[in-house]
């Protein structure tokens, strides 16, 4: 049932001038590629998604779906939250890959590729399945396929627990645990030794909540990420862009995104948004934005709101932020979810919420008539085949192997240890989370997609525009865009990090 509507619109404390002297037509690239506007005198400008981020960690907003967390209360003032965050200091330590806005801390992962790859593994003790180790190493540049035995043994653990056979996994992985003690080597032996771990976490059961430090460490190596990588600058700009033609013109968008991150993503939509506003001389739309999160999201909920509340204020958007629980929302459906007469709806998924819910919910597309809804895949989840957890370990152990891969091509004379932070507090939470979602079978997206009646859409020539233009600023070779049907992909070497696509009923 859709309820009327009273906007809200956010007053800074003092004016804010914003300059727009950028050539148009604006887009979100133009936001990446440009420098931050000077400030006037006494008059601020907004803060850095970096900064507001940073700054929430300190408020405490009885709205959030844990009130018990309260972290970083302790910190005496700014520059030692700075310090804490090492946010002076972290970009003179990393390549830059390109002179970006430090405005745009999109989200990570945040989003999640389809990996076209056709290598062939194959193994005598898996008859039915063409895999092996020989061919996923050869993959990664020819390496000495007498050192990687350890890639057949994890396959075979992954086939143990596919056949609930747990006490020969659990003999593989303790040979695993001798072959791989530490996160260290080539890229694929990294993401096996994460992947095995992961493993260990299932036969074990084990589980611990996130902690603040945690967030904080993981906020460092999200920023130290979107500076030298295009992965997350392609999956918000090509998202971005997809929505803002959709919802164009409209004075109330809405946008229910089911994997949202640190929220950044959509801090770069309000900037896009006030530009074009102001380009045309009208009033800002006003944005709703309502996120459907698991339940251990209590710390990042809080982060998320105060960021993306102060930012909207900062720009005079009318801004409301709602956060609904995954298990809510797997019960209740788009019920859960309050729709307003009148707004243009956005729809924003990525595939692992088919994994932890089923496709079920598709379904109930029609019902609420959203006038897009967009597809981002930038975790590796091949939609191809049955699905089986064998594969989708196999799957996953190439696409963070690529993304690893990458990342050290972007570090020559960077050093590790920023490598290493992204793997620790990036990469490793979502390979555990791949693998706990993959024992939960879910029909490949695109069947599931096709059985709801959505139909593909063409991403604009103007998206196209931009993501050359970004591949344009990277210094690392390597990158290219490629089209598939009707994604968009960034590609690593040939291989799928990230694939985009925009859909309608």
């Amino acid at each position: 049932m859709k309820v009327p509507f009273t906007t809200q619109t956010h007053q800074s404390p003092n004016p804010k001038v914003r300059t727009t002297s950028f050539n148009e037509p604006k887009s979100v690239l133009d936001l990446l590629r440009s420098p931050s506007p000077s400030p006037a005198v006494n008059k601020p400008t907004p803060k850095s998604e970096v900064s507001a981020l940073s700054e929430s960690l300190f408020q405490s907003d009885d709205g959030s779906l844990h009130s018990e967390d309260q972290i970083l209360n302790n910190l005496e003032d700014w520059d030692s939250l700075m310090r804490e965050l090492g946010l002076h200091d972290d970009s003179t330590r990393i390549p830059q890959f390109n002179h970006l806005d430090s405005q745009l801390l999109p989200e990570f992962p945040p989003s999640h590729s389809v990996v076209p790859t056709d290598f062939s593994l194959s193994s005598d003790q898996f008859p039915n399945h063409n895999f092996n180790s020989v061919a996923l190493c050869n993959d990664f540049h020819h390496m000495n396929n007498d050192d990687f035995h350890f890639v057949d043994d994890l396959i075979r653990a992954a086939d143990c627990f596919e056949s609930n056979e747990l006490q020969l996994a659990g003999v593989i992985l303790e040979r695993l645990n001798h072959q791989l003690p530490s996160p260290t080597g080539k890229a694929l032996q990294r993401a096996a030794f994460y992947f095995k771990e992961a493993l260990l976490s299932l036969l074990t059961g084990s589980t611990r909540s996130t902690r603040s430090s945690e967030v904080v460490q993981a906020i460092k190596a999200y920023k130290n990420f979107a500076n030298v990588s295009p992965i997350i600058m392609f999956s918000t700009f090509t998202a971005n862009q997809a929505i803002l033609e959709a919802v164009d013109g409209s004075m109330l968008i809405h946008v229910v995104d089911f994997d949202i991150g640190f929220g950044g993503q959509w801090a770069s939509f309000m900037r896009e948004v006030a530009d074009r506003a102001e380009s045309r001389r009208v009033n800002s739309p006003s944005l709703r934005i309502t996120a459907v999160v698991p339940e251990e999201y209590g710390i990042e909920s809080r982060l998320i709101r105060d960021n993306l509340n102060q930012f909207a204020c900062d720009l005079k958007i009318g801004f409301e932020i709602e956060f609904v629980l995954v298990r809510t929302f797997e019960f209740l459906s788009f019920k859960a979810i309050r729709f307003i007469n009148g707004e243009k709806t956005a729809i924003l998924l990525s595939p692992s919420i088919f994994q932890r819910i089923g496709a079920g919910f598709l379904n109930d597309l029609r019902q609420i008539s959203p006038h897009v809804v967009v597809l981002v895949d930038a975790e590796g989840m091949n939609d191809s085949g049955t699905p089986s957890f064998r594969r989708s370990v196999i799957d996953g152990l190439e696409f963070y192997s690529t993304v690893m891969e990458s990342l050290e091509a972007a570090s020559v004379g960077g050093g590790d240890d920023w490598i290493r932070r992204i793997e620790m507090f990036l990469l490793r939470p979502k390979i555990f989370a791949a693998v706990e979602a993959a024992r939960r079978r879910a029909p490949p997206w695109r069947e599931a997609f096709a059985a709801a009646g959505l139909r593909a859409v063409v991403l604009s020539q103007f998206a196209d525009f931009q993501a050359e233009c970004l591949l344009s600023e990277v210094q690392v070779r390597g990158f290219d865009v490629a089209k598939r049907q009707a994604e968009m992909v960034l590609c690593w070497q040939q291989r799928a990090l990230v694939a985009t696509s925009a859909w309608r009923c």
